[in-house]
C-alpha cells in the first residue's frame, strides 16, 4: 500500500523528511544539547513532526503483523524508521527532572521499532526479557551454573558488539555509495528498496546500542532515587551519647579530701582509692593481676619492703639537701674559682 498524502496539511513523507533532517543537523552539530535554546527548539520541532507522521502511519495501517516484507511497497519502507528516529530525538531532551521519563519513552520507541523489524524478518534476535512481556511468557531454559552463565553472556555480548560494529561500517559504506543515485531520482525500484532496507538494518544496530545505554543509565537513576528516599538513620546506627563527667577534686587521701572539700563546697571530692574503685566498677580499669604462686602474706611483705625503700630514699635525699645548704653557708659564691685572678 502506498502512503497517501494528507488533505489538509504536510504529507507523510514531508513530516518524515523534516524530522530526519533536524535529527541529522543535531547529530552533526558540535554544540551541546543543553547549550543554546535553539538546539532544544530543533528537538521539539523534530519530535512534533515525527509524532504526527507516526499517527498518520497508524491511521493508514501501513504495516501489519500478518504480511510479509515483499508485500510492503518500496516507497513505504522508509516509514518503518519512524519509531527509531523518535527514540533518538527523545534522548536529546535535557530536562533533568524528566530524564527517567525520557529514557523509558525512548526505550519504548526503540523496542517498537525492533519488534516491527523482527515481524518482517529483517532481523532475528531475542529481545530483552525485562522489556518484552512476550518473551517473559515463553518457557525459560534449563538452569545453568551462575558463573558459567555470566562468562557466556559476557563473551556473547562482546562478540555481538564486534559483529554489529563490522556490520555498521559495511552498511555505512554501501549507503554512502547509493545515496546520490537515490536522492537524485536516477535509481530504479530495486535499488531504492535495497537502500531503505540497508537504512533499516543500520538503525537496528543503533537501536540495540541505545537500549543498552538506556538500561545502564536507568540503573544509575534508580539507585540515586533510592538513596535519596532512604531515611538518614538507615545509613548507619548513630553512636551512643557519652554520659558527661561531673567535675570533682581528686585528692591523695581522706585528709586532703576534707580540706579541699571545705574550701570548695560546690565540687565533690574523691580520693585516689575512691576514683580507682569507681573506674573498676565501670570496667574501665582492670584489677592488677596476681603473680602465680604468690600468697597474700608475700604480697603484703613485698608491699611493705617497697614502702620502706621509698622512705629510706626520701631520708637520704633530705640528708643530702641539708648538707648542701650547710656547705653553701660556709662557702661564698665563687669560692675556689681563681682562674681569672692575678
Amino acid at each position: 500500500m502506498m502512503a497517501e498524502a494528507g488533505a489538509d496539511g504536510p504529507r507523510l513523507a514531508e513530516l518524515l523528511a523534516l524530522g530526519r533532517r533536524l535529527w541529522e543537523e543535531l547529530e552533526a552539530s558540535t554544540e551541546p544539547s543543553s547549550g543554546a535554546p535553539a538546539v532544544q527548539d530543533k528537538v521539539r520541532q523534530g519530535l512534533d513532526a515525527l509524532k504526527r507522521a507516526a499517527a498518520m502511519v497508524t491511521q493508514l495501517e501501513l504495516f501489519s503483523e500478518n504480511e510479509e516484507l515483499e508485500e510492503v511497497a518500496s516507497a513505504d519502507l522508509k516509514f518503518m524508521l519512524l519509531p527509531a528516529l523518535l527514540g533518538a530525538l527523545t534522548l536529546k531532551q535535557v530536562d533533568l527532572s524528566k530524564r527517567r521519563e525520557h529514557l523509558e519513552s525512548a526505550r519504548e520507541h526503540f523496542l517498537h521499532f525492533l519488534k516491527l523489524c523482527r515481524n518482517y524478518g529483517l532481523c532475528s534476535f531475542q529481545l530483552p526479557s525485562s522489556t518484552s512481556s512476550e518473551d517473559e511468557s515463553r518457557s525459560s531454559p534449563a538452569p545453568q551454573d551462575p558463573g558459567q552463565s555470566t562468562l557466556l553472556a559476557m563473551a556473547k555480548s562482546r562478540s555481538a558488539k564486534i559483529e554489529r560494529y563490522k556490520q555498521k561500517k559495511e552498511l555505512e559504506n554501501k549507503l554512502a555509495s547509493m545515496s546520490s543515485s537515490v536522492e537524485s531520482g536516477t535509481a530504479d525500484e530495486d535499488q531504492i528498496r535495497e537502500f531503505y532496507i540497508l537504512q533499516i538494518q543500520k538503525w537496528i544496530g543503533t537501536s540495540l546500542e541505545e537500549m543498552e545505554s538506556i538500561e545502564q543509565e536507568l540503573v544509575i537513576l534508580k539507585s540515586r532515587d533510592a538513596a535519596r528516599q532512604s531515611p538518614a538513620g538507615s545509613r548507619g546506627s548513630p553512636r551512643p551519647a557519652r554520659t558527661p563527667v561531673k567535675p570533682f577534686i581528686l585528692t591523695r587521701d581522706a585528709a586532703q579530701a576534707r580540706v579541699f572539700g571545705a574550701g570548695y563546697p560546690g565540687l565533690p571530692t574523691m580520693t585516689v582509692d575512691d576514683w580507682y574503685e569507681q573506674r573498676h566498677k565501670q570496667g574501665i580499669v582492670s584489677t592488677p593481676q596476681r603473680v602465680p604462686g604468690t600468697s597474700d602474706e608475700e604480697m603484703q611483705k613485698q608491699q611493705k619492703e617497697t614502702e620502706e625503700e621509698e622512705e629510706e630514699d626520701d631520708e637520704e635525699a633530705l640528708r643530702k639537701a641539708r648538707d648542701w645548704d650547710d656547705w653553701k653557708d660556709t662557702h661564698p659564691r665563687g669560692y675556689g674559682n681563681r682562674h681569672n685572678m692575678g
